[in-house]
């Protein structure tokens, strides 16, 4: 029998996993990752690390499976939340969830799981693995999950072949009202739990509370930039190579405060993401008013009307080669190489036609259709048919 240690979160999906993991004949423990309990930041006085964990116990009794919590508090706090800190610091966006997965639960857990013997990783995410022969060695494949509405290849979007090689998804051939389905069959205390919301892992929080920690509020003016400004008329210069024009295509406006109007005020403009429409506390406008940009050395939020502004749209992004993954390093492109992919910018959003074009100093995505808030500091994933083969963050 081979050993399998799972992530048991307390949620219906993994507790699903490990059920179907005990059918498969596999020997299952249950392993509970607690990676917060800074009590100070979570919004109500509910605790939900312990409320999972007492859930994931249940299963775990349920299922007959032997069951322990490890505590990577630490971990999550140098490899998450600081680099949260620092990327919002920076102005850019984190998105915690790919980096959990790539640091916290096929690392430092994975670690773990590996020192007791086990042969294999598995969590409750839908995705699914293939396996390919190619030169004589094994080539791991990340597949979308085949439930579309539930598909969360995108969040593992930075994990290694040598990860993959020990890692397993149960549920990926399930759909969420299956996984739900068995769950009440079995008279699971999770099977009607609702999905968790929040940080991945610190549960119930807001992120500006949780930001307000170490980012200090500091009061900062809104602009508003219309739409008819000269910048967005630019003529389209003449390009002297491909390059230049994906340079062109993806490069970010400088916006300066005589650009437009102040129209209010707001307390940090770390606290705030391209695209975003909550919170600015604006009101008089014909149409909703969007983040368009931000400016945390001045400490300027920068606004347009409408979700078709042109501030929101672009048809090109850059990802470095120090931030460039390939999830097939088979396919990796070299420099002057193009590839027709599909691609994503945010998780669930519906895949993008898009052609990657590799440079000297890194990886251009092109894509067909203007993107909306393409967000320095977002990872973009890219796919072959439902394929995940590589990811980066956005430059």
């Amino acid at each position: 029998m081979k050993r399998v240690i799972i992530g048991l979160s307390g949620g219906v999906d993994s507790s699903v996993a490990a059920y179907l993991l005990k059918q498969q004949g596999y020997e299952v423990i249950g392993l509970f990752m607690k990676n917060w309990h800074d009590d100070s930041v979570t919004i109500s006085n509910e605790c939900p690390w312990l409320d999972d964990s007492n859930d994931a116990m249940l299963v775990a009794e349920k299922l007959g499976i032997p069951f322990q919590t490890v505590d990577l508090s630490e971990q999550y706090k140098e490899r998450i939340v600081d680099y949260m800190f620092n990327e919002y610091e920076r102005g850019r966006t984190p998105n915690p969830d790919v980096l959990c997965n790539r640091e916290i639960k096929f690392d430092v857990f994975m670690k773990i799981a590996l020192e007791l013997g086990a042969d294999y990783v598995a969590t409750g995410h839908y995705c699914r693995k293939g396996t390919i022969e190619k030169d004589g060695k094994n080539i791991y494949q990340l597949l979308a999950g085949v439930d579309e509405n539930k598909d969360q290849s995108y969040f593992l979007c930075q994990l290694s072949q040598a990860q993959l090689a020990k890692s397993l998804f149960p549920i990926g051939e399930l759909t969420k009202p299956e996984v739900r389905d068995i769950a009440t069959k079995l008279n699971l205390v999770t099977a009607e739990k609702k999905d968790s919301q929040g940080l991945c892992f610190i549960g119930k929080v807001k992120l500006p509370d949780f930001l307000q920690q170490q980012l200090r509020p500091k009061e900062g003016v809104i602009v508003e930039v219309s739409k008819e400004e000269k910048i967005f008329n630019e003529a389209i210069p003449e390009f002297q190579s491909e390059e230049d024009k994906l340079k062109f295509l993806s490069k970010k406006i400088d916006y300066k405060i005589d650009d437009g109007q102040i129209v209010g005020k707001h307390q940090g403009a770390h606290y705030f993401t391209k695209g975003q429409r909550k919170g600015l506390a604006v009101g008089g406008t014909v149409e909703p008013l969007f983040v368009i940009d931000t400016d945390v050395n001045k400490n300027i939020i920068y606004t347009g009307q409408g979700k078709e502004h042109p501030g929101l749209l672009k048809k090109a992004l850059f990802v470095t080669n120090e931030e460039l993954h390939w999830v097939r390093e088979d396919l990796a492109l070299n420099v002057d190489e193009t590839m027709q992919v599909k691609a994503r910018i945010r998780y669930r959003q519906p895949l993008q036609k898009a052609t990657l074009h590799k440079v000297d100093s890194g990886l251009y995505v092109e894509f067909e259709a203007y993107q909306s808030a393409i967000t320095e500091g977002q990872f973009v994933a890219w796919y072959l048919e439902d394929e995940l083969i590589g990811s980066g963050v956005i430059s």
